[in-house]
């Protein structure tokens, strides 16, 4: 008897043409352009955060800490914040930002100290580490992102940045809180 290779789990995946006409038998009046469109991108941001993943993985960086490094980098020099307004930032409790920044003062990516100006007020600035781990992940997505675009050329690239742009705009404005927390949803 011979041993039987696993499936690789993109194997197990229906590609999105059978996912389609799974939609269609279940639900005929379906749309099969729309759903073969919201089918792949939902597919592909998938794959690409799993990619993102392995990336902030090799830094030994979650994405939570990812997020908190951006923001910080979007401040602009001398890259500080303060802990409320980072969970501002990305739609967080005080008290999950604490943990947080708990984690990344540890990791020497943030500090954490007093304001001089205002004793009471604390100010989450920035390390040299911390920057440097947020230009490393730039490099490997930016070469992650140029094969991944490389088949999209000229006025193609054009289009599908428009397209996309429409979308998210679209949805924005009908969801507007879907950035933030969603306590609906629980």
């Amino acid at each position: 008897m011979t041993a039987r290779k696993p499936e690789s789990p993109a194997a197990a995946e229906l590609g999105i043409a059978e996912q389609v006409a799974l939609y269609q038998r279940e639900f005929p009046t379906v749309d099969p352009q729309v759903e073969t469109i919201v089918s792949t991108l939902s597919r592909l941001a998938r794959r690409m955060n799993v990619a993102y993943g392995r990336q902030l993985a090799v830094l030994g960086i979650t994405s939570a800490e990812w997020e908190v490094l951006k923001a910080l980098v979007f401040a602009g020099s001398p890259y500080r914040l303060g802990p409320g307004e980072l969970a501002k930032r990305l739609g967080l409790t005080p008290a999950a930002m604490t943990h947080r920044i708990d984690r990344m003062v540890g990791d020497g990516l943030v500090t954490r100290d007093r304001d001089e100006s205002n004793r009471v007020r604390v100010i989450i600035e920035l390390t040299e580490t911390g920057r440097d781990k947020w230009l490393e992940l730039m490099r490997m997505a930016a070469v992650f992102e140029a094969d991944l675009l490389q088949d999209i050329v000229g006025e193609e690239r054009s289009a599908l940045s428009a397209t996309l742009g429409r979308m998210l705009r679209r949805i924005e404005q009908s969801q507007p809180d879907a950035l933030g927390r969603t306590e609906d949803l629980a």
